[in-house]
């Protein structure tokens, strides 16, 4: 949400359209892509005319991407496959080189459709010699068992001796939900994901093996409370915006200040117009406002937006009586690091904070929960009524209403010490200026992984906040 200026004040703006401005494309499980398709064929749309759509969509990448390179087509027994002999139809008619190798009889009536209108041969799977362009069609989103290994033996072989592989909708052997490797672990150059994104297009360890993410347009749409993180359109300042209109952060100073003077100042070069820094430290740009005293004093200031506590914090008695006066204080709060490790003792939470734990503080907060990563932020969420922001190279982002939102992989050089101090700060930027928790964690993550992509290899957290402007920019 932006800001209302009129008179002057801090109202919040119409809520219509919410985390419009920070969620993209619609994340699709299993059961709600075949709830998506029930819809489109009960209009009169046939599960052929589907299949046509999905597979001319296919061959339309493959020959943008490999032209005429001689290809092998892979198709399995389901729908899946019979969008493999489309796609070979398709490809044939261009005159590229193709041939297809099917693990067994198509058993649905539109599979067997298709294979009835490819008029080449057909081999097995087993004996099938390779060629430049692999497309995997052989299993889609539906897969839930592992795969036998009279498939994964020769998909690997095939897939070796390619130049190029493409898998269709999903790679074989990958489970459509949760990401998990169900079959070997072959990295495609590209995936065209039918329709919509798939979980797995998203959750490690699968969402590696994808190369190139592309979601072709098959006539298909369907709604979810899950989706991707998006851009966020943020408001530019305004002619009669102030420092305070922008957002007043409060940083709360521990053990260790170097952890909180990177989230002071990557909330600063974030967007918030006043950043203060609790605590009695030295150094820093001299744009942070220190100030010490009592941190119950400093909370009590209306014009606080958002407070962040915990980065460098401490676990002795002195991090325990700040977090006990930030909780107390009411103010919309963002907890990281050790304030999440003190907080395995503490009340349960108000106010609707962010708590943003990697693997393992999320494992001390709540136990081992059931499901996958998506489930088990949602369970997170709902059992402390606080957006999760559950951290790793497929950051999810969880809210206690049932909205969650998963990163587009980030870089693996974010893998250094200091870059969540960086993310805690920016969400408390976000969050200050008004952004409901669930909007101003997923844009905080969003401008973390851009300003990653910014600074490039070998960079550590003082770069990625030297980033953070021209990652801004791009969101006004």
């Amino acid at each position: 949400m932006g800001w209302d200026r009129r008179h002057g004040g801090r109202h919040r703006l119409s809520s219509a359209g919410k985390d419009r401005a920070v969620t993209g494309r619609p994340i699709l499980t299993a059961a709600e892509m075949r709830a998506a398709e029930v819809a489109v064929f009960a209009t009169g749309v046939t599960v052929e005319q589907a299949m046509e759509r999905a597979g001319a969509a296919v061959a339309e990448v493959a020959w943008r991407y490999a032209g005429r390179a001689p290809a092998l087509v892979v198709c399995g027994p389901g729908n899946n496959g019979g969008d493999g002999y489309v796609i070979a139809r398709r490809l044939k008619d261009r005159g590229v080189p193709v041939r297809v190798a099917a693990s067994g009889e198509p058993r649905t009536d539109a599979a067997r459709a298709n294979r009835g209108r490819w008029d080449g041969p057909v081999e097995t799977l087993a004996d099938a010699k390779p060629a430049r362009l692999l497309i995997d069609a052989l299993f889609g989103s539906g897969l839930v068992r592992a795969l036998d290994p009279a498939i994964a033996g020769p998909l690997e072989r095939l897939a070796a001796a390619a130049q190029m592989r493409l898998a269709v909708d999903l790679p074989s052997g990958i489970g459509s939900d949760d990401g998990a490797l169900l079959g070997p672990a072959i990295a495609y150059d590209v995936t065209v994901a039918l329709a919509v994104l798939k979980p797995a297009h998203r959750l490690q360890p699968a969402a590696a093996l994808m190369g190139r993410l592309i979601v072709a347009d098959i006539g298909i749409a369907g709604t979810s409370r899950l989706s991707e993180i998006a851009r966020p359109h943020l408001p530019a300042p305004g002619p009669d915006d102030h420092k305070y209109t922008r957002g007043h952060v409060v940083v709360v100073e521990g053990a260790m200040p170097g952890a909180a003077m990177l989230s002071a100042m990557a909330a600063q070069r974030g967007g918030a117009g006043y950043v203060t820094l609790t605590g009695h430290g030295t150094g820093g740009p001299a744009a942070i406002v220190r100030r010490g005293g009592d941190l119950a004093d400093i909370l009590v200031d209306r014009r606080v937006g958002a407070a962040l506590i915990g980065p460098g914090l401490g676990r002795e008695a002195a991090a325990r009586a700040l977090l006990d006066a930030a909780l107390a204080s009411k103010k919309p709060l963002i907890l990281d690091a050790d304030a999440l490790m003190l907080l395995t003792e503490r009340r349960p939470l108000q106010g609707m904070p962010i708590l943003t734990p990697h693997e393992g503080e999320f494992a001390e907060l709540f136990g081992e929960l059931p499901g996958n990563r998506v489930e088990r932020a949602g369970a997170a969420a709902a059992n402390a009524q606080a957006v999760i922001v559950l951290k790793g190279p497929d950051t999810v982002v969880a809210a206690p209403d049932g909205r969650a939102a998963i990163s587009v992989p980030a870089p693996g050089w974010l893998a250094t010490a200091g870059t969540g101090d960086v993310l805690a700060g920016l969400i408390a930027a976000n969050r200050a200026r008004g952004l409901d928790a669930f909007e101003a964690a997923c844009a905080g993550v969003w401008l973390h992984r851009r300003a990653a992509e910014l600074a490039g290899p070998g960079l550590i957290a003082d770069d990625l906040i030297g980033h953070l402007p021209q990652a801004l920019a791009e969101c006004l």
